[in-house]
């Protein structure tokens, strides 16, 4: 496995607010229509709910920013995934536990499902999700600019790779709508475990 160091970075704001300011469902609907897992995956548009008023059942957001710099300069792109994966497990497994624990709704990392082991995805077929207490969709699936997320509130810019090499680093955006009060998770520590 390649090496790298991964950061995590947090913010607890109000959901009003995030939606207001960083939501733009038309614009990115449509990009997730150009998405070859459109229709395609549970965790992926169309919904066959309206998600604004899932998202205006909550007061805050708690967004964490993960950080992944590849321990070796221009490495190929081909090694996101492997750099990827496994903070994406572990910070998706923080954010339903932490859904379990204190309600609201976890929101996820966009790409494909851990949880059917590579086999394709039930919706394909017209079967309900096999995993629906873990499958989560993403904050972009949702209508959330991940790119002006990161800038505003983390200033983190997001690179994408070139010539076949990956960016500088990486970066996961995941995040738990709720109802607990401001501050609740402010002495959270991110696990690394």
């Amino acid at each position: 496995m390649m090496e790298y160091t991964a950061s995590d970075f947090t913010a607890d704001i109000a959901a009003a607010d995030y939606v207001c300011r960083f939501r733009d469902a038309e614009r990115f609907m449509a990009l997730c229509r150009e998405c070859p897992s459109y229709g395609r995956s549970w965790g992926c548009p169309p919904f066959g709910f309206d998600t604004s008023a899932l998202l205006s059942q909550y007061d805050r957001v708690y967004l964490v920013a993960t950080k992944i710099t590849p321990g070796e300069s221009g490495a190929a792109i081909d090694a996101a995934q492997e750099l990827i994966r496994p903070e994406r497990v572990r910070v998706e497994q923080m954010l339903l536990d932490m859904e379990c624990r204190y309600g609201g709704r976890a929101f996820s990392y966009v790409g494909e499902c851990l949880y059917c082991g590579g086999a394709p995805c039930e919706r394909i077929c017209g079967r309900r999700c096999l995993h629906p207490d873990k499958v989560r969709p993403s904050l972009e699936a949702f209508g959330f600019d991940i790119s002006k997320t990161l800038l505003e509130l983390f200033g983190i810019r997001l690179l994408w790779g070139h010539d076949g090499r990956l960016p500088e680093y990486l970066v996961l955006v995941m995040a738990l709508f709720h109802n607990c009060p401001p501050g609740a998770f402010s002495g959270l520590r991110v696990s690394t475990d």
